[in-house]
């Protein structure tokens, strides 16, 4: 999906872009609240995003995503109900828990074997995606167990100049987080509820079940 911005946030996606291919972070506005980037493909660089944020080194970082044909590449396996929710609900606030793939750091998971995708429904991530070619890292750009940032005042109110870039696109819209269905199990289950409601998801699964009526359990999915 090519992606139209205006010219002043053009300038800024484009020069964001170069600092995520050198291994830098960007923090930018999603559909929910401004996220903080870097590229998943660069362990140094995922690193210095768990430095920034004072993020425990157990809690794995969710991947944002340009489009679905992307799920694939980093997911080893990816189950007919994953493709269904995907296909209904994303771009959107919709979080999928996956096994990972090889391509996926073990930093980026911190050590588990799943990942964590969504893709947002906002242009300047998704700029920041196709332009770099590969998946960011998609964690919420606020010092961990603080607030999340709506707008990049807040983001450098809280950050400072820890990040090499801000791009300011604008108030996001914040309020409710995305909903967190983990697809690994059978049938799926809900970790998180958010944004998508789970009459909704139960449209297109209708076996799919919220996390306290799950009897296994629970394991390293539930640190997403």
């Amino acid at each position: 999906m090519s992606v139209k911005l205006p010219p002043e946030i053009q300038w800024q996606v484009e020069h964001g872009i170069g600092i995520l291919q050198n291994g830098g972070t960007v923090a930018y506005p999603t559909d929910t609240v401004y996220g903080l980037g870097a590229s998943a493909d660069i362990p140094q660089a995922v690193e210095r995003i768990y430095h920034i944020k004072e993020r425990p080194r157990n809690m794995a970082l969710p991947l944002l995503l340009a489009n679905i044909s992307q799920i694939s590449e980093v997911a080893s396996q990816v189950p007919d109900t994953a493709w269904l929710l995907a296909h209904k609900f994303l771009p959107g606030a919709l979080t999928l828990v996956l096994y990972k793939s090889n391509s996926v750091s073990d930093i980026v998971t911190a050590g588990g074997k799943t990942v964590a995708i969504r893709i947002p429904a906002h242009p300047i991530p998704i700029a920041l995606i196709e332009g770099l070619k590969a998946p960011v890292v998609g964690t919420s750009a606020n010092l961990s167990g603080k607030p999340s940032a709506l707008t990049a005042d807040e983001v450098r109110a809280q950050l400072g100049e820890k990040i090499d870039l801000i791009i300011d696109g604008g108030r996001s819209p914040g309020g409710i987080e995305s909903t967190v269905v983990d697809v690994t199990r059978e049938p799926p289950v809900v970790l998180r509820k958010g944004a998508i409601s789970i009459d909704e998801l139960r449209q297109v699964c209708k076996d799919i079940m919220l996390q306290e009526e799950d009897t296994a359990p629970s394991g390293e999915n539930s640190r997403h």
